[in-house]
């Protein structure tokens, strides 16, 4: 993939309600105020038609195998790379919440296994960086609308989390765990402060994929 003055591949992983959706927002709020095009997005993408079968999913109004489930999240991811690429490339930073960690690491809390569940996602785009918002899981259940979908139970956020330790060990290089039990604005400054210094380094890097 050729370099040139490209945006950075910022991601957000972490439990549900581990307050990613705010904190993304208030990073793509943070470069688009430094003159940096940005542009959010978030994983499934529920506009396509694969999306809207996982919405039906997620919502309880449909049920699928998990291996289906799996490789239809999957498969969502594949159908948006050539647009992450195009953007990228254009130079348009790109922030977004949940990515294939996530995918990973919600199949894996069913009992699949890990490399059946990483297959799939081996050769879309790496991030430059993942910030992973870390907390127990007992702490998020009191946030807001918590329960409403499929996977908002404690003991399955429980082994997520679990699977988020793992992927995390296998992803280090770029891999930034933050404690999510702290205040909105200083987890937003410790999150901002590393992405300002990685916007600047990613410029003449080619693209990488996952492996």
């Amino acid at each position: 993939m050729s370099a040139g003055k490209r945006g950075a591949f910022f991601v957000f992983e972490g439990c549900d309600r581990s307050g990613k959706t705010t904190q993304s927002r208030l990073l793509a709020e943070f470069l688009t105020s430094k003159g940096i095009p940005t542009l959010s997005m978030n994983f499934p993408e529920r506009e396509s038609s694969i999306g809207q079968v996982i919405n039906s999913y997620l919502t309880n109004s449909k049920d699928l195998p998990d291996e289906v489930i799996h490789l239809m999240f999957a498969a969502n991811r594949w159908e948006y790379m050539n647009k992450i690429r195009r953007e990228l490339l254009a130079g348009t930073t790109l922030i977004v919440d949940r990515y294939s960690y996530s995918g990973v690491a919600y199949t894996m809390a069913k009992g699949l296994d890990f490399d059946w569940c990483y297959a799939p996602e081996r050769g879309l785009i790496k991030p430059d960086a993942v910030f992973f918002l870390k907390t127990a899981p007992v702490n998020l259940s009191s946030r807001g609308k918590y329960g409403e979908e499929r996977y908002e139970k404690l003991e399955f956020q429980h082994k997520v989390a679990e699977v988020y330790n793992r992927i995390g060990e296998r992803e280090f290089s770029y891999w930034h765990e933050i404690d999510a039990s702290q205040p909105v604005a200083e987890l937003h400054t410790k999150i901002s402060g590393i992405a300002e210094k990685l916007q600047q380094q990613v410029e003449g890097k080619p693209l990488d994929k996952l492996t």
